[in-house]
């Protein structure tokens, strides 16, 4: 279908953009890489009489180290974390996360603003963000507020994003060197949201578990934080009793729908198995690494 008409405004500069947002009030939508609001304009899902094109503004790009924090910007292409070397080195569940967004087409659109910021329970980066305990940088009318991406969602497609604000950064500080990560996700074929998906951070000392933290994608209406099943981890090494009480426990707090991916207990089983898997692979490499 053809999305409705609409007004497209392109601005040069953040102020720029939340003043012509704030002047739009709720017939005004931020677009970034348009891979999920077009898609919605076109099915008449959403129909916005005015789109504030960020993708011009220098500032909302880019990835940096900034103290101990690594900083992205909000147009930041998912492709571009795929090929960021200080990603690589320093927050690699990030690339292997992206990898498993979509496609190649829609990864070189697709940007890690609109993924985090839309409140789709499908998208795979906000399990990942609040596993890695990661700040969303928000600019607005009265200018800038950090949100934890654990506060953030509060509902499918309901965000804390006040009226007129925009996400403009995510800052992480960067887990320790030899960490373990993973991000576990089961698709019926590539391109597909996840039927279950989790993401894992841990670090060992003395051969156990000394952090840990585990996230959840497409099993509820906003991405899980199982801290329950990551406490469980604490001070084991993660022998298979204590990963099944884990991947138990992080099961419990899903509430999937059915639908063309599975039933809800074929979903809620699902995440269980994503979990064990994440667990086992995070604590292979933090082994590995340690």
């Amino acid at each position: 279908m053809i999305p409705g008409p609409f007004v497209y405004h392109r601005p040069a500069s953040i102020a720029d953009a939340v003043a012509m947002l704030a002047a739009q009030g709720d017939d005004g939508r931020p677009l970034a890489g348009g891979q999920s609001l077009i898609p919605m304009m076109k099915l008449r899902l959403a129909a916005p009489q005015h789109l504030v094109d960020l993708a011009g503004i220098a500032g909302l790009k880019g990835i940096r180290q900034d103290g101990a924090d690594i900083v992205i910007g909000a147009t930041t292409t998912q492709a571009e974390l795929i090929r960021s070397e200080l990603l690589a080195a320093r927050l690699p569940i990030l690339r292997e996360a992206a990898l498993q967004i979509a496609d190649p087409q829609v990864r070189c659109k697709g940007t890690i603003g609109g993924n985090v910021a839309n409140g789709d329970p499908g998208n795979d980066l906000p399990a990942v963000m609040q596993c890695l305990g990661a700040n969303f940088v928000l600019h607005g009318a009265k200018g800038e507020r950090r949100v934890l991406a654990a506060d953030f969602y509060q509902g499918a497609y309901a965000t804390s994003l006040g009226p007129g604000e925009i996400l403009t950064a995510v800052r992480i500080a960067a887990p320790p060197a030899g960490h373990g990560f993973a991000y576990e996700k089961l698709k019926r074929k590539i391109g597909d949201y996840a039927t279950a998906a989790a993401a894992v951070i841990l670090t060992l000392g003395g051969g156990k578990v000394a952090s840990c933290t585990i996230a959840l994608t497409n099993l509820g209406q906003t991405p899980l934080l199982a801290r329950d099943a990551a406490k469980l981890a604490l001070g084991s090494t993660l022998d298979p009793a204590t990963v099944k009480k884990a991947a138990a426990s992080a099961q419990a707090i899903t509430d999937p729908s059915a639908d063309g991916r599975g039933s809800a207990d074929y979903r809620r089983a699902m995440a269980g198995v994503m979990v064990a898997r994440a667990l086992a692979k995070a604590h292979a490499r933090a082994s590995k690494g340690a």
